[in-house]
Parts: structure tokens; sequence; C-alpha cells
């Protein structure tokens, strides 16, 4: 770093001819302010809390030591480049750049960096995980002798460290919660030889636009702690990459790499959010989870004991910009709001809400025909935030237009999960089999399987349901058959893989516990399944009986169903590969 800034100063010094040792000084005095946030970042990891003293007058003897060689390659330096030199000084003394200077005073006791084992599933062979891989992130400590992190630092962990800046130790440290719709995680360290000389971080408020922020961190590209500087761009929705949901986040120009992940974003004194992921193909656009997204996180895991989830209405919703679209629904020129598409079936909206219904406010709030409401000083944001930020099981007021007549009503709010799961993290998949035939329910992280381009590679039919389809009842799944584990017994079934699977000896089944259990109960000689496209397998229920524990055997899978599922069924023991 220092070789970069020293580079950056000699270019500076090449463009100037005055001679004036005033001159000279006042440059080293800017010298000083301007390139101290940087080196200090990058060197100040290199001394003790005690010794920080040091840090400052060496760097300005190395500005010296530049600015005596600039002066001796020079003849004569111009009082235009002298007033030059005093504008940017003037420049550089703006408060605002004491905040790197804060901001690593309060990180160097606060932010830690955290050392992952983490191993994911391998859907397409639900029984066995990848091979393990080793990353890294950043956390900090808040109060409460815990660590404020990103869930997907720590997703599917099986082995968590940290370790405290200007120390060789790492401390084992637990998860104790993880919301991985908001991507942020807790954890905790047991070790109380850890926590000497920590000190927690407050949370702030939502910056404003163009306020100064320093993102604090331990990204790649080396050992130690790191500060870069930003300004806040943007403030809205963004979908959050991880949990693959829509939730308020603030923009700013600073980087955010692999590794700066769970850091902090400070802004003064306080935190003004956590570092959590970056826009692909541009530079320096980052985005980190504001405070009130956190502070919604940490109350639910303190009030409950655990991560409680984001609410939502259940509603899909179709702006009514158009004149026309308005008139055709009886909206008078001062009425705005948003149409009513689609319902949620599990969602309290479905009780009162209908389709067509043009939603006018929410909890007093006009929402605008694009559906968005004011937020802070003329700016505007999608009314799904304010749905968001409510607790589970808190109701809200909907003003609404249904036929010409405005109606209120009173609704529940509560998290919903979607028919086909987003994400799967920290738990083992689902599956069955019986007689080589492998079940699994339809999750987003099977189609991930199918590579980056899973929306394009994957079977179509299973992607649309995925992205479209809502549930009709709770603990509804899609069961598909994932594969055909070939044996005499299913030989010429190998070609109705990945096929949906809706019935059993003619019963509609609603997941796989229901599914195992028409499995187990079948009293006829023949088994029948009904699949996709009126496809049709057939199996004689004894003999399919015997051949599951020979495949099983055969392709060294311990059990023929998921732990999930064998705590609530009587595994025959002729389906255990041990038994044979």
């Amino acid at each position: 770093m220092l070789s970069s800034s020293g580079r950056a100063v000699r270019k500076l010094c090449s463009s100037s001819s005055c001679t004036a040792a005033s001159v000279i000084r006042n440059r080293n005095l800017l010298l000083r302010e301007r390139y101290i946030s940087p080196l200090v970042s990058s060197n100040l990891a290199k001394y003790s809390k005690t010794t920080q003293h040091r840090v400052i007058p060496f760097l300005f003897d190395n500005f010296s030591l530049y600015s005596t060689t600039a002066a001796a390659s020079t003849a004569a330096i111009t009082s235009a480049s002298a007033a030059t030199a005093n504008n940017h000084l003037e420049e550089a003394s703006q408060p605002n750049l004491s905040d790197a200077y804060s901001a690593i005073e309060l990180a160097l006791d606060s932010v830690v960096k955290i050392f992952t084992v983490s191993s994911s599933p391998n859907y397409f062979l639900p029984w066995q995980n990848k091979s393990q891989r080793e990353t890294m992130g950043s956390g900090f400590v808040i109060p409460g002798k815990k660590i404020l992190t990103n869930a997907h630092v720590v997703a599917d962990h099986t082995f968590v460290l940290v370790r405290k800046h200007g120390s060789p130790t790492k401390y084992r440290a637990e998860v104790q919660a993880v919301g991985h719709e908001c991507d942020l995680a807790i954890l905790v360290v047991e070790n109380e030889e850890f926590w000497k000389g920590m000190n927690f971080l407050e949370l702030g408020d939502i910056p404003f636009l163009q306020e100064a922020v320093a993102v604090v961190g331990y990204p790649q590209g080396g050992d130690n702690i790191s500060v870069t500087k930003g300004v806040v761009s943007r403030v809205e929705p963004t979908q959050y990459v991880h949990g693959a949901s829509q939730l308020m986040a603030i923009q700013i120009d600073a980087a955010i790499n692999p590794g700066n992940s769970g850091g902090p974003a400070i802004m003064g004194n306080k935190v003004a959010g956590v570092a959590f992921q970056n826009l692909s193909g541009a530079e320096n656009i980052g985005y980190i989870i504001p405070v009130p997204v956190i502070k919604h996180f940490i109350n639910g895991v303190e009030e409950s004991g655990k991560y409680v989830g984001f609410c939502s209405m259940g509603l899909s919703c179709q702006p009514t910009e158009n004149v026309q679209l308005r008139k055709h629904f009886g909206m008078r020129p001062e009425m705005t709001g948003v149409l009513v598409s689609k319902i949620n079936p599990l969602s309290d909206a479905h009780r009162v809400l209908k389709k067509d219904d043009i939603i006018l406010a929410f909890d007093g709030v006009p929402i605008a025909n694009d559906g968005t409401v004011p937020f802070r000083n003329r700016e505007r944001i999608t009314f799904d935030h304010l749905v968001s930020m409510k607790k589970p099981n808190e109701t809200a007021s909907v003003r609404l237009l249904r036929g010409g007549e405005e109606h209120e009503f009173s609704i529940t709010l509560r998290p919903l999960q979607p028919l086909v799961p987003v994400h799967q993290f920290d738990k083992l998949p689902s599956y069955y089999i019986f007689a080589g035939l492998v079940f699994v329910p339809l999750t987003q992280p099977y189609l991930h399987e199918y590579g980056e381009e899973w929306y394009n590679t994957s079977p179509r039919r299973l992607c649309e349901r995925a992205l479209k389809e809502l549930p009709k009842k709770a603990d509804q799944q899609l069961i598909i058959l994932s594969q055909v584990l070939m044996d005499d017994i299913n030989a010429g079934y190998e070609r109705l893989a990945e096929l949906q699977v809706k019935k059993v000896n003619g019963v509609e089944i609603d997941n796989m516990k229901h599914l195992c259990q028409l499995v187990g109960d079948c009293s006829s000689e023949s088994l029948r399944f009904d699949l996709d496209d009126d496809r049709v397998i057939a199996l004689n229920y004894q003999s399919a009986k015997v051949a599951t524990s020979r495949i099983l055997k055969r392709h060294r899978i311990p059990s023929a169903m998921s732990s999930d599922l064998s705590a609530e069924q009587n595994i025959p023991e002729s389906e255990s590969a041990s038994s044979s």
C-alpha cells in the first residue's frame, strides 16, 4: 500500500515546479490527511493497540521523504501549483475524513475474522454430502457477547472458528441463530478468554444519500483487517442473493469483496449496516443490510429464541399506472393503488381479499399507482417494506376498492413459505427409495444442481412449477421421481425420471411423509404410481420390497429413507441396507 501511495505522491510532485519551502510544507500537510486513511488501514494491523502512536510518525516520515525527493528532482515550482495544493488541502480537511480514524479505532476491538468449514448436500444423491470446503468471512461483536455476521458465511457449516484482530489464536464458535432470508447469523463463543478486551458496536440509523460509510472486514488479498470508504448511493428493496428474498438494502460505492461479508459498515461511531453482496459485472458497487432489517432479525431471535422470518401478505400485485386500467376498475382521479392479481391460499389475506381488488392504503399509508409509499425526504420505497417490517402475527389495516366501493379490513401477517423451497441450508434433503425409484421433494437447490444456467438446463416443467405454482394446503410438497437405480424390478422405467409423482394406488399424495405412508401401508399385490403426462409405474409389492434391500446394498446407500422420514416411519427390515 505504501508503494502505491508513493507512486501517487510522486505523480503529484512531478506536476509541480515551485521550490517554495512553504508550499512543500503545505503539501506535506495535504499528503498527511489525504493518504493517511489508506495507509493506516493496511499498516495499523501490524501494531498492537498499545503502540498505535508509533504508526503516525512513521507514515509522516515517509511523506517527508517523498517530498524531499520530489523537491530535489524539480528545478522550480510555480505559484499556481502552490494555490492548487492549498485548494486540495482545504478539500482534504473536511470533517468526514475523520471517519476512517474512528472506524479503525472501533474495528480493532470489535471486528473478527471467521473461518468456516462447510459441506453442502448432493441433491442428485441426497444420501451423501459434497466434499467439504473452507471459506472465510467477517463479523463484529454486538451487545450480549454475540457476534453478528452473514448467513452465507456459515451456511451448511460443520465447524466454525473466529479470530480477534492482533491475536494468533482461533476460538471455537457456535451458530445460535440463522436467518437465510435476511442473510444474517448470530454466533456465540463460550471461551471467556476470547471476550477479554472486546468491545461491542452499537447500531445506528439508515444513512442518507451521499453520507460516508467505512466498510471494515477481512477481504481476500490479505490476512489483516481492511477499511474501505464509500458513500451511500441508493436505499431501496433489493434482491438478497443468498436467500432470494426482497428486502431493504443500501447501495454504496465502496468495494465489497469475498471475505468482507459480515463486516460492519460504520458511520460515525455506530453501525449503519452489514456488508453482504456486490453487483456482478460492476466496479465498486456494494450492498449493506440496513439497521431496520438487522434489528428485526435480532429482536425476533431474542423474543422467541429462534429466527422467526419476515412477514408477507401473500399477494402478487400489478401497478395501475395506465389510465384506462384505473377507469376500468372504477378508480376516481384522486385514488391511487395497486391491483391484486394472485393471493396465496395459505395467507390470511386469502380470507378477506379477492382477485381484482385495488389496495389503496396499508396501515393508513397511501399506496401510489406504481406500488410505492413515501420514505424519508422525497424518497419512495415499495410498500412491501412496510409489510416485511411487521412482527409475525401482527395485524395491519388494508383499505381497498372493490366494485366501486371502499372497504377496510384487518389482516394478520406472518411469514409464508413457497410451495417449492427457495433454499435448504443447514438441513439434509429428504428422499425415499423403493424398488430403485428415488423420490425427492422438488426444491430450487435440486434444480441448481443442473448448473449456473439451471433455469435453461433443468426440466422446463419442473422449473415453471418451482417459480410460479402456489401451495393449496399446509405442508404440501411436489414430489418427483429423481432417478431410477437400475435393477430387474424397474427395467423399462428409467425414462420416467424427472416427472412429478401425483398418486399412489389412486390416492393423491400431499408430501414425502404421505408418500412413505401410502407405500408402507399397501395391502394389495400390485403397487401403482401415477406420474405426470399420465405415465404409470406398476410393481409387485412383495418383489419390490425384496429388491429394495438388494439395490441399497449394491449402491452402498445406508438407508432407504432420510432421517426426517425414518423418525416417523417403521422401516421394514427388507428396506435397510444392513439387513441383507
